[in-house]
This record gives structure tokens, C-alpha cells and sequence, in this order.
């Protein structure tokens, strides 16, 4: 697998530098190639972007972005600890940035970028060095490879959906932030700036809600409550039912007799 996507990534190296001398039609080669692509000269200002990438990074226009970004002076390159490995594609190395997981936030600060509901950008990215006809560096390219997107609302909207949906069961943090493809430090970080818990928190606070139904149900006992909540009714979950409502399970009852 590793080979055969190097392979192709080699492919389209040797086919950009065949290419490079025909600018034109090079440059045509650049603006419909599939995958989000830019062109940086040697000192690192952008030269060409295509459209797909213009699209994922969420650059308002080519104008705002050619001749004036430039990848070496990029604050969101150098605070996630790349600048260093892009650098290493002047001494005519293929350089291979795996998890490059921009904050939007920060695109939006240092950037002319639109203003959307995401929270991060994760792409792969492969960068490789492109020579004139003396053989000499002259260019350098950055090919994207799309991973992910992270809109904060969906993420949490199917991380609330998860919980509520196995509030019967222990808690599992790998599991809820699996069940929305991000990686559970992600996803708790994010839960937790959203809605003010960690979804551990909104777990409990799901299931004392559920608890709180069944003790007003006449037909069933505090402890046969707490059982049908997958609780056990001792001092631990009287306690925390205590703190989360204010009274204890059967002063609660009582209230609402």
C-alpha cells in the first residue's frame, strides 16, 4: 500500500517536471488537476494554486493568495512544527508532512480565508522540489491530500446522539469520539468548547436526567430506579445524585409526589 501510493506520488512529480518547461500548458495542468495543489518559487512565495485547493483552504481569491502568501513565513506552518521539514524540499528532497491539522481559527487570523463553521483542516501533504533545464531548483510543489474536515456542530451533534443513545452503558471515551472520527483528545477539547462539559460530564448529566424519570415512577422502588439506570443504589450514587440536583434521591421523590 505504502509503495504503491509513493509510486503514484513519484509519477506525478516526473510528470510536473516534464511539464515544466511548457509554462502554459502547464499551468493549465495545474489549475484541473484533482487534488488541491500549490506552486511555490524557491523563497517560498506561491506562484500557482488550483481551484481545489483555493476551495479547501477557503482563500477568498487567487489574487489575495498568488505573489503574496508566502509558505515560509506561515505562523500555522511553524506553530504545528513543520517549517523545518518544508525547508528540507530545497535540498531536492521529497518531503512527506502526515497529520497536517490546521487550526481554522488561525486561518482566519493570519489569513484572507471565508469565515465557515470548521474548526480544523487534515490533510497529508507531499511536497517535492521542481528543476529547470540546468538542473537546478527552481520551483517547489505542495500536493494535498485530503483527510478531513472538523465542523465543530456536527462533530458535537453526533457525539451528543452517541451518549444519548448508550447512556445505559459504562462510559467510554474512545469509543464516542471513534463513533465521530476524531481522536479522543480532539473530541473532548472540542465537546468541552462547545458545551461547557467534557462528554464524560454529559454523560452523567444525560444519565441522572433518565434517573430522575424513573424515580417518579410509583410502581418502582429508589433502588429498582437506580438499577434500571444501570446504577447502583449505594452511597457513591446517592452522593453525586445529591450534587447534580440539589437533594437526594428520595427527598426528590417526596418533592414530587
Amino acid at each position: 500500500m505504502g509503495n504503491s501510493i509513493e509510486n503514484r506520488q513519484n509519477g506525478i512529480r516526473e510528470s510536473f517536471q516534464l511539464l515544466l518547461e511548457k509554462e502554459e500548458l502547464f499551468a493549465k495542468v495545474i489549475e484541473f488537476f484533482p487534488y488541491p495543489i500549490q506552486i511555490f518559487s524557491r523563497d517560498g512565495t506561491a506562484r500557482l494554486i488550483n481551484k481545489a485547493a483555493l476551495e479547501m483552504i477557503g482563500i477568498r481569491s487567487m489574487e489575495s493568495h498568488v505573489g503574496k502568501y508566502n509558505v515560509f513565513e506561515d505562523p500555522v506552518v511553524r506553530k504545528l512544527g513543520f517549517m523545518d521539514k518544508v525547508r528540507e524540499v530545497l535540498t531536492g528532497k521529497t518531503v512527506y508532512l502526515t497529520d497536517f491539522n490546521a487550526p481554522y481559527k488561525d486561518l482566519i487570523r493570519y489569513f484572507n480565508v471565508v469565515e465557515r463553521d470548521i474548526q480544523t483542516i487534515s490533510s497529508d501533504i507531499t511536497c517535492f522540489p521542481l528543476y529547470n533545464v540546468e538542473g537546478k531548483i527552481e520551483y517547489f510543489a505542495a500536493v494535498f491530500i485530503f483527510k478531513n474536515i472538523y465542523r465543530g456542530k456536527e462533530e458535537i451533534g453526533r457525539g451528543k446522539q452517541y451518549i444519548e443513545t448508550h447512556w445505559l452503558e459504562p462510559f467510554n471515551a474512545e469509543e464516542v469520539a471513534k463513533a465521530v472520527c476524531l481522536s479522543k483528545a480532539h473530541f473532548t477539547k472540542l465537546f468541552k468548547k462547545h458545551t461547557g462539559v467534557t462528554p464524560h460530564e454529559y454523560y452523567i448529566n444525560y444519565k441522572i436526567s433518565k434517573l430522575k424519570e424513573k424515580l417518579l415512577d410509583p410502581n418502582l422502588s429508589i433502588s429498582q430506579a437506580f438499577a434500571a439506570c444501570n446504577m447502583e443504589y449505594n452511597g457513591y450514587s446517592a452522593k453525586l445524585f445529591k450534587k447534580k440536583v440539589g437533594v437526594s434521591p428520595s427527598v426528590y421523590r417526596k418533592m414530587h409526589k
